[in-house]
């Protein structure tokens, strides 16, 4: 009884870390992208990358876990897969309506039955499988407010190339920790220098960086006017991204990638009702009424986790880095990260 009570302490522990920094990094980005101008996306999630292999080789160093070696090929999917859904995240935010993102988003767990049904041979019942959709409608009806959804051919991809990145990544994330015997930190420790390499390798083509001392304007990465303000928000930024990065880990080798998709809907729903409670946010009937299926279907995929040791067990693998938030703070120049 100990153990089981001790390991549900800390699934709660790394559940409730994931909100809170998750909803940190909404309001650190916001802030440094939008309060301060730094219109480098990219090269904010190469700093948040880069922060977070900094402090996990410090926290290796330290002692705080063993490391572990593996062959980099066998976790090169993995960061390839976090770099794709970092660009593909940016992308979608920048270009698709709030409503067309909302509905990206609610389209990764049926993405993730499918994926992990077909190529892995998971499958769910149909019990989870009708709770996950109760949940998804429910969390649709309160964030869909666009009249109209209007998509082109590069929305279609973008917001495709979004979901299933997120999905792969999240389902990756997951298995890698189990195929591997590695732990969360672990499992970071071996793909957080790829991923560094690979966003090295392309922020020079996404972004504008000034390598010549005639292009550094302030519109340049180099140009940019750094002031001790800016760093430390970018700091801050960055440390955000370490929690969210480090409780998903934390969280996808506690649950699944599945159970994930659930916590990061509840936060949609937390959000939308402190919003309502707290700062008198406009909270019209069918807003209600999402809020209320939602959490109706929430409670529906908890009971049957609770109530069925073998599937809460399949359910425990690969719930990373997929929070859907309020989309009028969503919709953000910002990087996704894994909030």
């Amino acid at each position: 009884m100990e153990t089981k009570a001790s390991q549900a302490f800390s699934l709660v522990s790394y559940i409730l870390l994931n909100i809170a920094s998750s909803t940190c990094i909404v309001f650190a980005n916001k802030l440094v992208l939008t309060g301060f101008s730094f219109s480098f996306p990219y090269a904010l999630m190469l700093l948040h990358a880069l922060f977070t292999f900094c402090g996990i080789e410090m926290a290796s160093y330290i002692g705080l876990f063993p490391r572990k070696t593996v062959s980099r090929w066998k976790v090169l999917p993995l960061a390839a897969a976090f770099v794709a859904f970092v660009v593909f995240g940016n992308l979608n935010l920048q270009l698709n309506t709030v409503s067309f993102y909302q509905i990206t988003k609610i389209a990764v767990p049926p993405v993730v039955l499918f994926l992990e049904a077909g190529f892995f041979g998971k499958m769910c019942t149909l019990q989870t499988s009708c709770s996950i959709a109760v949940v998804c409608f429910g969390i649709g009806l309160a964030t869909l407010t666009d009249p109209e959804v209007s998509m082109t051919m590069t929305n279609a991809i973008v917001g495709g190339g979004a979901v299933l990145s997120a999905a792969i990544f999240q389902i990756l994330a997951g298995r890698d920790q189990k195929s591997l015997g590695l732990s969360s930190l672990q499992l970071l420790q071996e793909y957080s220098p790829l991923a560094v390499g690979i966003l090295s390798g392309l922020v020079p083509f996404i972004e504008k960086v000034g390598w010549l001392q005639a292009q550094r304007t302030p519109e340049t990465l180099m140009g940019f006017p750094y002031t001790l303000q800016i760093v430390t928000a970018i700091c801050f930024s960055a440390s955000c991204g370490l929690m969210v990065i480090l409780s998903s880990f934390l969280v996808i080798g506690s649950t699944s990638a599945l159970t994930y998709n659930v916590v990061g809907h509840s936060k949609t729903v937390i959000i939308l009702a402190g919003g309502a409670l707290l700062f008198n946010d406009h909270f019209s009937v069918q807003k209600l009424l999402g809020v209320a299926v939602a959490l109706a279907g929430i409670v529906w995929y908890s009971l049957i986790g609770l109530l069925s040791p073998v599937t809460n067990e399949k359910a425990i693998s690969v719930m990373a880095a997929h929070a859907v938030r309020k989309p009028s703070a969503e919709k953000l120049p910002g990087s996704p990260s894994l909030a």
